[in-house]
């Protein structure tokens, strides 16, 4: 009876490490787990959720106290976007954000460590509450002197937020920016 008891325990914990590894979350090809407080967040592929077909990413707040924030970022070269005006967008929606906020983030990113030379994360402009799909954007000047893009999704408390159909296109300088950009002083009157 112990040797059938055994095997039968066996078996269960075998499933349930499959079953466990089976729901572990998978990150995208070529993005990456960051923030201040990773490890308060789930974040990935959501393949059960699939829009127009795709699958789609996430990031969910699953601690029972948040400290700081989650992104489920990509970072790139500057390349052939130097001396453009680009627009950084992609369809987002929320579900239960509120202790915090959500939304998209790009940051532009020059040759010293550190060096931030343009950046939105959409503080100005949050997701929050329970939202459909909806396009969102953020448009920054990348310098001739970037070496780098930085981009995702970032969540810093409860909720969850999902992206999908990213894209990244040069645009007009008549196209406003939304975040801040280096370049020379500004507003130096605060009349605007």
């Amino acid at each position: 009876m112990k040797r059938k008891v055994k095997a039968i325990l066996s078996v269960w914990i075998v499933l349930v490490a499959v079953l466990a590894s089976s729901l572990a979350t998978e990150l995208p090809a070529g993005w990456i787990r960051a923030g201040s407080h990773p490890g308060e967040y789930d974040m990935g592929v959501d393949r059960t959720n699939r829009r127009a077909g795709r699958a789609i990413a996430f990031v969910k707040g699953k601690a029972a106290e948040f400290h700081g924030f989650g992104t489920l970022m990509q970072s790139a070269t500057a390349g052939d976007y130097r001396g453009k005006r680009v627009r950084f967008s992609a369809d987002v929606r929320s579900e239960k954000v509120q202790s915090g906020w959500a939304g998209l983030w790009f940051r532009i990113d020059g040759a010293r460590p550190g060096e931030t030379l343009g950046f939105d994360n959409m503080q100005d402009r949050p997701l929050l509450g329970t939202t459909g799909w909806k396009r969102v954007e953020i448009v920054l000047d990348v310098p001739e002197s970037a070496v780098g893009m930085a981009f995702g999704i970032l969540l810093t408390g409860d909720g969850e937020v999902w992206m999908d159909n990213l894209k990244f296109e040069v645009v007009q300088r008549d196209v406003t920016p939304t975040g801040f950009s280096s370049g020379p002083p500004r507003n130096l009157d605060f009349e605007k």
